[in-house]
């Protein structure tokens, strides 16, 4: 049997209804595994974010709701992006997803708790190097959003919740 897969974006699974709530998936477990592990462990350590968005429901899209406001978080994100640019201006870096190894060092120190946390998820998941590293990013730029100057467990948190295919294939 031969598959249909999207060239631009990844299913969750070979018919593409894998939770999706008005939609039966018609894959078996073994074949969801064997799709998704098409996404080799190394390509997956080279994108920041791994997310599923699943199909939002009409009324949801139709509802006016009360939500921060484009304005709100467009000078949230430029105020963050100030901050990483003095932060790595000298270094030729302009954000956070730029730094190397020294310099997540210098401007990503996790206090116990937060390193408590990496050491569990990295031991459990297996994670790479690269993605540790990935992680630590991530949360700078959270905290960064926040006008936090440290990183606090719940960024690290966060930025692990982003790589969620770290979870279902390894």
């Amino acid at each position: 049997m031969k598959w249909k897969t999207c060239k631009r974006c990844s299913n969750p699974c070979f018919c593409g209804k894998l939770g999706e709530p008005n939609e039966a998936c018609s894959c078996t477990p073994t074949m969801i595994e064997r799709y998704r592990r098409r996404l080799s462990g190394p390509l997956l350590d080279r994108i920041d974010l791994h997310i599923e968005v699943p199909r939002v429901p009409h009324r949801e899209l139709a509802d006016p709701i009360d939500a921060e406001s484009s304005a709100t978080i467009r000078t949230r994100v430029e105020a963050a992006r100030r901050i990483q640019n003095q932060r790595l201006a000298p270094f030729g870096l302009y954000a956070n997803a730029r730094m190397g190894a020294r310099q997540i060092r210098k401007f990503c120190p996790v206090d116990d708790a937060g390193e408590k946390l990496l050491e569990m998820v990295t031991e459990r998941l297996g994670l790479s190097a690269r993605t540790y590293s990935r992680i630590l990013k991530v949360a700078r730029t959270i905290a960064d959003l926040e006008g936090e100057e440290n990183i606090h467990q719940g960024h690290l948190a966060e930025a692990i919740q982003y790589r969620g295919l770290d979870r279902k294939i390894r």
